[in-house]
């Protein structure tokens, strides 16, 4: 999941010219463009999908069956950056988390993915390089969207935010519900290509371009920065 410049998309390798153009030519991949006042929302960044230490993902799967390893910790360093930006520019921080469960609480998707209900404590934990601060909003889930059956729009609507920003993982689950979701809401979205991760490179870069052409403004983080920074500062709380 190497970043990529705008010139050479991550799908490029996978989605072929002609499958290109005929998305192209039903009018998809518009550009919605930002707000002026964004939220960063970090989806499931926990030790669960990391690893307590930086390793190849085999190896940190052996730890956490659902850990993503290296391409997790990749993406946090680049997370970890744009946190710096939306700290200093006093925007808002959310972070929608996988919440514990018990036996009554597991639904269909223990069915699908039972190595999901066998994480230790410490698998829920945050990561400690982008944990959240006192200031910051948790947002616990029991499935992948970070909206469904939760808090989030009540505060989004509470900050006044007109645009999201989403990294975490992955790119294919609980990324892609969320997206699919602020869309429905009528946020603007805005995915960091380089700042969400999945198990599987294939399934990343599908996602990838499959967001991009439907739901949401898909881009290099440091291109996405650029525009960010260009932004006013906010405090939104008063």
């Amino acid at each position: 999941m190497t970043p990529t410049t705008a010139a050479t998309r991550p799908w490029d390798p996978l989605v072929g010219s002609q499958d290109q153009a005929t998305y192209a030519a039903a009018g998809f991949g518009g550009v919605a463009g930002l707000g002026q006042r964004p939220a960063l929302l970090v989806i499931d960044m926990q030790y669960r999908t990391m690893g307590t230490t930086r390793r190849p993902m085999q190896e940190s799967m052996e730890e956490f069956p659902t850990s993503c390893g290296e391409v997790a910790w990749a993406a946090a360093d680049r997370v970890s950056v744009l946190m710096a930006l939306f700290r200093r520019k006093r925007w808002p921080v959310l972070y929608p988390h996988v919440s514990a469960k018990n036996s009554n609480e597991l639904g269909r998707l223990a069915a699908k993915t039972p190595s999901m209900w066998q994480v230790g404590s410490k698998g829920y934990e945050f990561f400690e390089g982008i944990a959240p601060e006192p200031t910051d909003i948790l947002v616990p889930k029991k499935h992948p969207s970070a909206f469904f059956g939760t808090s989030l729009v009540s505060h989004l609507v509470d900050l006044g935010v007109d645009t999201l920003v989403m990294v975490g993982c992955t790119t294919s689950g609980c990324v892609r519900a969320s997206v699919v979701d602020g869309f429905s809401y009528n946020y603007r979205i805005a995915v960091p290509e380089d700042c969400v991760y999945d198990r599987s490179d294939v399934v990343h870069r599908v996602n990838l371009f499959d967001m991009a052409q439907k739901y949401a403004d898909v881009m290099p983080s440091a291109e996405l920065m650029t525009r960010l920074d260009a932004l006013p500062h906010a405090a939104l709380r008063t």
